[in-house]
């Protein structure tokens, strides 16, 4: 039944006939719900009048829709509208490759790639127990970019009429085309002897038709051909190929590859997709040989040299000891293990300051890749990938200061967040792109549609998602009753639904998966760690430090077992709750690291030479450094144990001891001394957002609260007067647009604005005689430390020379401090005593190890010699990645 342009099926609106097949006719069409061009394939009228083979195709469709992989044209649902089925598919363009070998054979360097990438989505298909039966050179198209996308797979079986024999008549492109004699001739050439003969196939039936293709793409020819469907089906059975046909220059290992996937005995054949992509990949990488010489043509001498670049090729492929992990085993021998480490002087990135690292790896879709956050020796931040055919990682420019990285589906980007920003990179090269705010970010999921879900801070959110070509973020989950946050989405194979986990206020780990278009959600279970990911039909998540993995049907959206264990020891924050060290492809390659939890931060003097001059009590996960004025006790954060929350710790400075200043359940983070240094001031998120509290610092007495509304509230600086607070407010859960208040200490205390603009303004500090304020904005596009006079009008000077952040000011207002971009304590030469500030020389002190992430990571000492930073510990040597191949093999022993 032909459709005219304009036709609706559901909320797809016909737009014109792009092709026509044994399989249906294919329409491009406008779906009007998601906003993004579709194929449809309309299925012939024979096939939706039989009830039972539709409800057969519909369960099988369902099972095609599961793949997910960057050279499967992926199915999107189906459609039906009176007597017309539809198979709802993503819309490829460019040139089939038939269409292509009807201009001549394909160059050997332009072959090979596309025959690499038809091979991994059928290993991928096969993988997940689907084969295409009908794989030719009309079902596979090339991209612009040079992407393949096999159409059509697993049709063939789930149009079928599933008879009780198998026989040629099956295929649809030949029973429902009886009179389309070019697309019989088309399917016949590429049957491997077992379909001809109607015997069941498997997937070495798919491993030929590989062959054939690629046999087609470099000489020109189809293996087999005939006048007829009968010449060409004995052909298939009878004759081989011309194998003399195939160039010159083409490389003995791809010539004995086409061999074995063309041997008639399926018995000889090559087993898998998996190795003919291997040894693809092996011939493109192998150094070019001066006179490749066919191996079926050669004499004595040629012969000779075949072995000897046959030897070339072995001893290159025994060189590559990851690759040779990698490369697929026999599925008797099961699942492959390698260690992936960083590169020396590198540590895996288990925490970043006071911020416990979130996701530090990340496997890419495909599982050929993991990336990586590793720090070097002064904690600065850098995303690495390794590929597992290769011994070596590549750090990726542009990523420093960046974490949390996930993939796009295409294995082409990373997304990451990276100095406040959500990011987006590609891997081949090129700059990053900044895509929205995400003022911390702890993990993000990327879908076929473009559509990025992200959380974008560590405190008080929900999800939020932005389309990865950048924007305003928008709301994907809403906190429910009882919830701080919630983490790290994972988008299932339907590129629809997500998972995500839900924390309590009692440190609590919800799982849920939940829909882009609907608020409802499901609840799953329990986890110990915030991160859950989907792998092989499977859940994977921790208990304690245990790495389980329970079943699971993506389609249904429901667990089908219960869970087990697969990985030991896997490392997990100190602080519950956290994210485990692990991530998994949905294809079944898994990372992971074992060991030890990390080590916290120490408080730790330094001299302006960066000469350690001694440390303060024991090593923790603090966070927000603040000295009282006269230097004798300092206000830390520490993580609660047994809660997501911190609270205020108040040190001796002298006994090196600490007592506890807040215990609320709700989160405490920074606080600032009065002049006098009788009272503390802090932010505490007791009603849902941080409001300021006053407190006696000796701990005595009630809290008082000075102010509530509901945006986030960070004191800053208090006046040396003692009559205001400095403070940095801002709306929303991304935290953008931050601006400067004044709070009065007295009258009706109605906060007064310093400075809005559309702009961030942060870390407002004032001058020790309380005319000037230094304060970090964005405006330049990077963290700039500028100073204004106080209350104001009037302009701002410019201090910092290369980027900064978190200044300080020297107690006689003499020389400002603040952290560069790579983390080295700076220093400027002000002057501020007349009605202008001069800024003079401005160097640096001294590299630091100071925690990222900490709103203050340091603090100066009263006469302004010394510096109490919180501190990174020394790098240690990290335990390496452990990658498994097919982790799933093991459960079908």
């Amino acid at each position: 039944m032909s459709l005219s342009p304009g036709t609706r099926l559901g909320p797809y609106e016909v737009a014109a006939l792009i092709g026509a097949g044994g399989m249906g006719e294919v329409y491009r069409a406008r779906d009007t719900r998601l906003n993004r061009d579709v194929a449809l394939k309309v299925l012939p009228e024979v096939f939706s009048r039989d009830g039972q083979r539709m409800a057969r195709f519909e369960r099988e469709a369902k099972l095609l829709a599961s793949l997910n992989h960057p050279n499967i044209a992926a199915i999107y649902g189906l459609e039906e509208s009176g007597p017309i089925r539809a198979l709802v598919m993503e819309l490829v363009e460019g040139p089939t490759v038939a269409e292509r070998i009807a201009s001549g054979a394909l160059p050997l360097d332009e072959a090979l790639p596309i025959a690499r990438q038809v091979a991994d989505a059928v290993e991928y298909a096969h993988e997940h127990n689907v084969m295409h039966r009908d794989l030719k050179p009309a079902n596979i198209k090339v991209t612009a970019e040079g992407v393949v996308k096999v159409l059509d797979f697993g049709l063939a079986k789930a149009l079928s009429e599933e008879p009780t024999a198998e026989d040629i008549s099956n295929s649809p492109t030949l029973s429902m085309a009886a009179t389309r004699q070019g697309v019989i001739l088309g399917t016949a050439s590429y049957m491997s002897p077992e379909q001809a003969r109607g015997k069941k196939v498997d997937k070495r039936t798919d491993v030929w038709a590989l062959g054939c293709v690629l046999y087609e793409m470099l000489t020109g020819k189809q293996a087999f051909h005939g006048e007829d469907v009968t010449e060409i089906l004995a052909a298939v059975v009878m004759k081989e190929p011309a194998f003399d046909a195939l160039p010159a220059n083409t490389p003995p290992a791809i010539q004995t590859l086409l061999r074995r996937c063309l041997r008639k005995d399926r018995r000889e054949r090559l087993p898998d997709a998996g190795a003919a992509r291997i040894e693809i990949q092996e011939a493109l990488s192998a150094p070019a040989t001066a006179e490749p010489v066919a191996a079926a043509r050669g004499n004595g001498r040629e012969r000779v040299l075949a072995v000897v670049a046959a030897v070339a090729i072995v001893i290159a492929a025994l060189g590559w000891g990851a690759f040779a992990y990698f490369r697929p085993a026999p599925e008797e021998t099961g699942s492959v293990r390698l260690l992936v480490s960083p590169p020396d002087g590198w540590n895996l990135a288990q925490r970043l300051g006071a911020v416990l690292a979130p996701a530090p790896i990340a496997v890419s879709p495909d599982g050929r890749r993991v990336a990586f956050v590793a720090l070097d020796s002064g904690g600065k931040s850098v995303i690495w990938i390794r590929s597992l055919d290769s011994l070596t990682a590549q750090s990726l420019t542009g990523t420093e200061g960046g974490h949390a990285p996930f993939w796009s589906p295409d294995n082409r980007f990373l997304g990451f967040f990276a100095g406040g920003k959500l990011k987006k990179i590609d891997i081949a090269g090129g700059p990053p792109i900044t895509l929205c705010d995400a003022p911390v970010g702890v993990g993000g999921t990327w879908n076929q549609d473009g559509l990025i879900v992200f959380t974008p801070t560590n405190t008080v959110t929900a999800l939020l998602k932005v389309s990865a070509a950048g924007g305003t973020p928008t709301a994907a989950t809403d906190l429910e009753q009882g919830e701080t946050r919630h983490n790290r989405p994972f988008f299932l194979p339907d590129g629809e639904h997500f998972l995500y986990t839900a924390v309590g206020s009692t440190s609590e780990v919800r799982v849920f998966v939940a829909s882009l278009g609907l608020s409802e959600r499901e609840f799953l279970f329990n986890a110990d760690s915030t991160n859950v990911v989907y792998s092989q039909g499977h859940l994977l998540f921790l208990r304690e430090t245990t790495l389980m993995a329970q079943p699971f049907d993506a389609q249904r959206l429901e667990l089908t077992g219960d869970p087990f264990p697969i990985a030991e020891q896997i490392q997990l924050p100190p602080v519950a709750p956290g994210s485990g060290l692990f991530s998994a492809s949905v294809n079944g390659v898994l990372a992971y690291q074992t060991g030890e939890s990390v080590a916290g931060s120490k408080l730790t003097w330094f001299d302006r030479t960066g000469k350690q001059a001694g440390v303060v009590g024991e090593a923790g996960l603090y966070g927000d450094v603040e000295l009282s004025g006269d230097g004798k006790w300092a206000t830390v954060s520490i993580p609660d144990q047994g809660r997501a929350t911190r609270d205020l710790w108040v040190y001796d400075m002298a006994r090196g001891l600490k007592t506890r200043f807040t215990s609320d359940p709700a989160a405490e983070q920074n606080s600032i001394w009065s002049p006098d240094g009788s009272r503390v001031v802090f932010n505490s998120r007791r009603k849902g957002h941080l409001d300021m509290y006053q407190k006696d610092s000796s701990g005595a007495g009630t809290e008082e609260v000075l102010l509530e509304d509901n945006f986030e509230k960070f004191p800053t600086a208090w006046s040396p007067d003692g009559r205001s607070i400095l403070y940095v407010s801002g709306a929303g859960p991304t935290g953008a647009g931050r601006d400067l208040f004044v709070l009065p200490l007295s009258g009706d205390r109605k906060p007064i604005p310093f400075l809005q603009t559309q702009f961030s303004e942060n870390y407002a500090q004032l001058s020790p005689d309380g005319r000037w304020v230094s304060f970090t904005s964005n405006e330049s596009g990077r963290d700039e430390i500028h100073v204004a006079p106080f209350p104001g009008p009037g302009g701002r000077r410019l201090v910092s020379t290369a980027g900064g952040a978190q200044a300080r000011w020297r107690p006689d207002g003499a020389e400002i401090f603040y952290l560069a971009p790579d983390n080295k304590l700076m220093v400027a030469e002000v002057n501020g005593r007349g009605s202008s500030f001069e800024v003079g020389a401005v160097k640096p002190l001294f590299q630091t190890r100071a925690v990222l992430g900490s709103r203050r990571a340091y603090d100066v000492s009263a006469d302004g010699q010394r510096f109490l930073i919180n501190t990174e510990p020394e790098q240690v040597v990290s335990a390496p990645i452990t990658v498994v191949v097919n982790w799933t093999a093991r459960l079908r022993r």
